[in-house]
């Protein structure tokens, strides 16, 4: 069984480089997110409820709805957990004491290699898969529910809404640049199964992505790519983000090195775990939000 979704809550922390990266976020979307920490603190801000024989009967239920393995919210955890532990386990214990209030990490630049524009390009495209499967398990859907997903995506809010935002900024235009998504759309219709094969996180997550074969597979992520890509390119529009701009509210919080974004994206992605951290967060509101509508 995964850890009890309440230790995952109460453990979350409350400031790290993880954190610092999506507040500086917050100009895209002011607000929207709050660094949620704590189970029961969690089930009173998402419903306002102050009696506390209420708030356990709604944290049981939620407990209880986690733990039932015929619901997808431990496969949920799994997929988040899984597509950051992938590019975050390289250098993340040497980076660990450098975190503090004002973090500089400069001086590991020399130690660090961008990624090679395909593996960014498979990274980020999976990226956007497990939030496509996380959705459809959270939600008890089939997992080739593309349409149902990218119509949801125009009521993200909260947490989700902060974890798209981040894939964007961190997976797309810092390492790839401002057109990242036709690159990448093209890259997709270049690759070949043998290329998707070679990618830990893919043959990780390969069970659950739908398509049949790697070919199929292989597929399945260029439609859910594209389908995703107007929604992206709104984004980006709607709020003139280029990698400059990025980099400069980052700089707020973390030093980077303006001229070396590629560098600053790999930093950042063996660094943080924006995914898990967020998507711990975005269960505990849905199972709360199931549990009070279910008592």
């Amino acid at each position: 069984m995964s850890e009890s979704i309440v230790k995952l809550v109460d453990k979350l922390p409350k400031d790290n480089l993880t954190v610092k990266s999506l507040q500086a976020l917050d100009f895209l979307i002011p607000g929207q997110w709050t660094n949620l920490v704590g189970f029961e603190n969690t089930i009173r801000a998402v419903t306002g409820e102050t009696d506390e024989d209420m708030i356990q009967q709604i944290g049981d239920r939620a407990v209880y709805l986690f733990n039932d393995k015929s619901q997808g919210y431990q496969t949920a955890l799994w997929l988040y957990q899984t597509i950051d532990s992938a590019g975050s386990a390289l250098g993340t214990a040497a980076l660990a004491n450098k975190i503090s209030e004002n973090v500089s990490f400069l001086s590991f630049l020399g130690n660090i290699t961008p990624k090679a524009d395909k593996a960014q390009t498979i990274d980020l495209s999976l990226k956007v898969i497990v939030e496509l499967l996380a959705f459809c398990q959270i939600n008890g859907i089939p997992g080739d529910s593309i349409g149902d997903f990218v119509g949801a995506l125009g009521d993200y809010g909260g947490e989700s809404l902060m974890r798209m935002a981040a894939l964007v900024c961190f997976d797309g235009l810092l390492p790839l640049g401002p057109n990242f998504i036709l690159s990448v759309g093209d890259r997709l219709g270049q690759m070949q199964p043998s290329d998707l094969k070679e990618n830990q996180a893919f043959k990780t997550i390969s069970d659950l992505i739908p398509g049949g074969n790697p070919a199929g597979k292989l597929s399945f992520i260029g439609e859910s790519f594209n389908s995703v890509s107007g929604w992206m390119g709104n984004f980006v529009r709607d709020h003139g983000l280029t990698p400059q701009l990025v980099a400069h509210n980052l700089s707020k919080y973390v030093e980077i090195a303006d001229d070396k974004l590629d560098y600053v994206a790999a930093f950042l992605d063996m660094s943080t775990n924006y995914y898990e951290h967020t998507g711990i967060q975005t269960l505990a509101r849905r199972l709360i939000e199931r549990a009070v509508a279910e008592i």
